[in-house]
């Protein structure tokens, strides 16, 4: 399948997931007393979904590991833990707002660093004076949602 429309409307969904995501997990971690178990526990049940949809859409893997392929590609699932960890045990202390804002910025920083240098075989775009001029009001924008009472109350 190859619908613009659908790529879209299915990371919307997930943009969506993430704040919800940051929330939930915040608040488990603060009953429980411990972000790390709050992250642990939402990791295993990602874990767990993912194996059941790869067994019921591709059955049992014949091969875990590619050949010749570059060991940092196996390494995003420490930007997944790194991620979660951080959401859960910041969240209820920075805000919902405060921490996704933060994670958006990081995140238009790393895209255009990608991109622009085509990092990890990923499609060259070169930035182009535009694309800077969208970046710095995506970055204006992620300013003005910042709840300052949050910095000023520390």
């Amino acid at each position: 399948m190859n619908n613009p429309l659908v790529y879209a409307l299915v990371m919307l969904l997930a943009g969506i997931g993430i704040p919800t995501m940051a929330t939930l997990n915040g608040g488990l971690g603060g009953r429980l007393m411990s972000s790390s178990l709050a992250t642990a526990m939402a990791l295993a049940l990602g874990f767990t979904s993912v194996a059941v949809y790869l067994l019921v859409t591709e059955g049992f893997p014949s091969k875990f590991v590619a050949d010749d392929l570059p060991i940092y590609f196996y390494l995003g699932g420490f930007c997944v833990a790194f991620y979660v960890i951080s959401v859960t045990w910041i969240v209820p202390r920075f805000g919902v707002s405060n921490a996704i804002a933060f994670a958006l910025l990081g995140q238009l920083i790393a895209m255009s660093a990608i991109d622009h240098f085509g990092l990890f075989g990923a499609q060259q775009y070169v930035i182009t004076l535009k694309r800077i001029a969208g970046l710095l009001i995506m970055a204006l924008g992620i300013y003005l949602v910042l709840d300052k009472s949050v910095a000023n109350n520390h």
